[in-house]
């Protein structure tokens, strides 16, 4: 299954980002996504609210059993073993993180699924791909620009990048060209008012936008 995952980052390039999201909206925004083209959605751990991780462990575990391998969930901001033994027992496939901990790194690969640590400096870089990581998540990238991935890629051309952080339609483009390899994007596209509005048709139409800007391919 490690596999499938890492093809299908590299195909299709996208990881919506879902954060603080209603438990009974998940689904039906997944289900947006997935109309969209978007085949991959980290659900994320809200470190302020520890009471909230098994929440999230339900809806890792709702959209694997919804979706199957249609969408593969996977699992954000995860910050120690706990909440990557939760999320691994709840189906989660992939394991993202803001920061580069070379424990969860091992111990993500040790479970047999796709370690994105995330990662600033050519340091971090390394060690984290000495550990196992088979992506890098660079963050936050809209803030360092594309001239700074190109300039990591230069001496770590072997490395796959994912630009997270301020990433959009208008920007993508560019990243791509500096050598990313995917992009995880939330807020910009996870439109909070057009959830609460049930406007799930929009977030649909957006999806369609990404997956066309980074000529994403059919899983």
């Amino acid at each position: 299954m490690r596999e499938k995952v890492i093809t299908r980052i590299h195909r299709g390039k996208l990881i919506a980002i879902v954060r603080g999201m209603e438990e009974g909206r998940i689904l039906p925004l997944a289900e947006a996504l997935y109309k969209g083209g978007i085949t991959m959605i980290e659900v994320t751990f809200n470190q302020k609210d520890p009471e909230s991780f098994p929440t999230t462990a339900r809806a890792i575990r709702g959209i694997r059993t919804r979706f199957g391998e249609d969408v593969y969930a996977g699992a954000g901001t995860v910050l120690s073993t706990v909440e990557l033994h939760m999320a691994a027992d709840a189906g989660a496939l992939y394991i993202i993180s803001p920061n580069a901990d070379e424990e969860i790194i091992r111990e993500t690969r040790r479970l047999g699924l796709v370690s994105l640590p995330g990662v600033l400096t050519a340091g971090e870089c390394v060690m984290a791909h000495k550990a196992g990581a088979d992506f890098l998540k660079l963050f936050p990238i809209g803030s360092v620009g594309a001239a700074y991935l190109k300039a990591l890629k230069a001496p770590l051309g072997h490395l796959h990048f994912l630009g997270v952080g301020g990433v959009d339609t208008a920007n993508i483009g560019e990243f791509l060209a500096a050598g990313a390899a995917g992009f995880g994007v939330g807020g910009k596209l996870v439109n909070k008012e057009w959830i609460d509005a049930g406007a799930f048709d929009r977030i649909s139409a957006l999806a369609a936008e990404y997956v066309q800007a980074v000529g994403g391919k059919e899983p």
